[in-house]
């Protein structure tokens, strides 16, 4: 039955939503970024299209970019089973080069799941990836999990996690994670 918000009755969210479908970045040079996904990382190329460009003003309208910039081209990679990673290069008037930090509004990252951490570490070094820090084990919700910051050559952030035993909040009553969340919310760095 259809409720007074047009959506189905009694149902929250995004009504048919099924899932992530790709992540789409920008990158500073598109063969550097296709090298790292493919070389280091393990991603399969699929396809690239492009250029596009608009004399208008639908560049702004639907992507929200300047009107006059220039999707030169953009390649989409599958990385492991279910990732699509939709890669752009683009040239805009006041384009800026700056990766947001974590911290900063608009910061993100993506995490890519590894059986073995320890070997996806190595692995990294010795392609010559920036590693950050040493590995975290996480405590609360997350215990049983392991993780990683590194940076791809442009600066952006990924990170590795490992969990092949579960995480806590997976083998425990939901009240018991919810405590455990309330009682973390005091100490935001130590839910990690």
């Amino acid at each position: 039955m259809v409720g007074p918000g047009g959506g189905i009755e009694g149902q929250t969210g995004l009504p048919g939503l099924r899932g992530v479908d790709h992540i789409g970045f920008t990158v500073p040079d598109l063969e550097q970024a296709r090298a790292f996904l493919v070389d280091v990382l393990g991603c399969e190329y699929m396809y690239s299209l492009g250029p596009f460009q608009d004399d208008g003003a639908w560049m702004q309208t639907q992507l929200n970019v300047h009107p006059r910039a220039v999707m030169q081209r953009l390649h989409f990679f599958r990385c492991g089973s279910a990732a699509i990673f939709e890669v752009f290069q683009y040239a805009a008037p006041a384009q800026s080069a700056l990766q947001p930090r974590n911290s900063d509004v608009g910061g993100h990252h993506v995490a890519l799941y590894v059986e073995d951490l320890d070997v996806a570490i190595e692995h990294l070094q010795t392609h010559g990836v920036a590693v950050l820090g040493n590995p975290v084990a996480s405590r609360g919700p997350s215990a049983g999990q392991r993780w990683i910051y590194f940076l791809a050559p442009w600066g952006m952030q990924f990170e590795l996690v490992s969990y092949p035993g579960g995480k806590a909040f997976d083998h425990a009553p939901p009240e018991t994670t919810q405590s455990a969340d309330r009682a973390m919310s005091d100490h935001p760095a130590r839910a990690l």
